[in-house]
């Protein structure tokens, strides 16, 4: 290696140092390890292959492998990560979803076009798709009952503030009318079997509802999913006047805090174990007998502490009929609940994830659901 080239490899690890370039420009992730020669970013390895992907614009390579020249090291010390957020996120709107790193690739790598390719957050005018307040197109949708997935038209209006889907194109009713004020859209794509996977919930009389949908477009889904977030923020603005952005930013969307498989018991207890599909979403834990189900089986809410809500480790010693061995007890105020995991991980993780919850002390209106739960038949 030549003198040149070993004074380059030093001053790129000194600009690893500097503030902002510790952690990848893209998804936030520690120590990134491949920096771009063209844009002047240092990033993860996992951003840097959805990089090489559009290579007129962003060249990488490997900071500590590949051999350095002095113009691209002058380039990327001339730059660096928080000079480039400064250019090419002058004007993100605040409901716009920014992945990290923990996020499924279609959504980081639509930011990375979006910023880089598209320059959507130089000139607003190229936003128009998702802060509209208004979109309509056709999805793919999972049909409840055989599980094929077919085209339907979809209509998202801030103005009714509903987002709908009609059955046939040329229908004047719609199949379903989800409120912007209960929506929740998360990116499913390992469950639902595809890159573009979204997952909407929203509330029918009380209990959640699912619907699975997807586009061939990647660009078109992540539009669909900040369209929604869009119009639950200009909702959010009307229900909260006076409220910090940064306050409703929080409550557009939400990842589920858990999902997985676990074993359950009916209320008396003496029935056999089941194996359901669990998933925590905030205070409600539903159950599902298959992972991609419209509505669940039941729901448990689970409350904080300071309202006589605990989770233990095992089950109770006369407990029987269970074939997974690591069992969870969640207490509330009226019962017991019984539940086993396969695994001891599991379990520890389950455990983890109620407590989270357990330890949160109840908002307001959690008050009013927990009531409802009590009152379910």
């Amino acid at each position: 290696m030549t003198t040149e080239q070993e004074k380059n490899k030093r001053l790129m690890r000194e600009l690893l140092e500097r503030p902002g370039n510790d952690i990848c420009v893209d998804c936030g992730a520690p120590d990134p390890e491949w920096a771009s020669f063209t844009l002047g970013v240092f990033m993860c390895h996992s951003c840097s292959g959805m990089h090489r992907n559009i290579p007129q614009i962003s060249r990488v390579k490997s900071v500590l492998l590949d051999p350095w020249e002095t113009t691209e090291v002058e380039l990327i010390a001339s730059t660096g990560n928080n000079a480039a957020k400064a250019k090419y996120e002058q004007k993100v709107p605040a409901f716009y979803y920014r992945p990290t790193q923990t996020d499924c690739r279609l959504l980081r790598e639509q930011w990375i076009r979006a910023r880089y390719e598209r320059n959507e957050f130089i000139y607003e005018e190229r936003q128009e798709p998702y802060s509209a307040g208004y979109r309509e197109g056709f999805l793919w949708k999972r049909g409840r009952d055989n599980g094929q997935f077919l085209s339907r038209k979809f209509i998202l209006s801030e103005r009714e503030g509903a987002l709908k889907y009609f059955n046939k194109h040329d229908a004047r009713e719609p199949k379903a009318i989800m409120k912007i004020q209960t929506i929740n859209a998360t990116f499913q794509p390992d469950k639902i079997g595809n890159p573009h996977g979204l997952q909407i919930t929203y509330l029918k009389d009380n209990s959640t509802r699912n619907i699975f949908v997807y586009h061939e477009d990647g660009k078109e889904m992540v539009d669909w999913f900040n369209a929604i977030r869009a119009a639950r923020f200009h909702y959010l603005q009307v229900a909260f006047p006076g409220a910090h952005d940064a306050d409703l930013v929080p409550k557009l969307t939400r990842s589920y805090i858990k999902e997985g498989y676990m074993e359950k018991t009916g209320p008396k207890h003496t029935e056999g174990f089941k194996k359901r599909w669990f998933t925590m979403d905030d205070r409600r834990l539903m159950y599902f007998k298959d992972p991609l189900d419209a509505y669940a089986r039941g729901e448990v809410f689970i409350g904080s502490k300071d309202n006589s809500y605990t989770v233990l480790s095992g089950l109770p010693p006369s407990t029987q009929g269970y074939h997974w061995q690591f069992g969870i007890t969640i207490v509330t105020p009226d019962r017991k609940f019984l539940f086993a995991c396969e695994t001891e991980e599991d379990q520890k993780d389950w455990i983890a994830a109620f407590q989270s919850v357990i330890n949160r002390p109840m908002l307001p209106q959690e008050y009013a659901v927990e009531a409802h739960f009590k009152h379910k038949p």
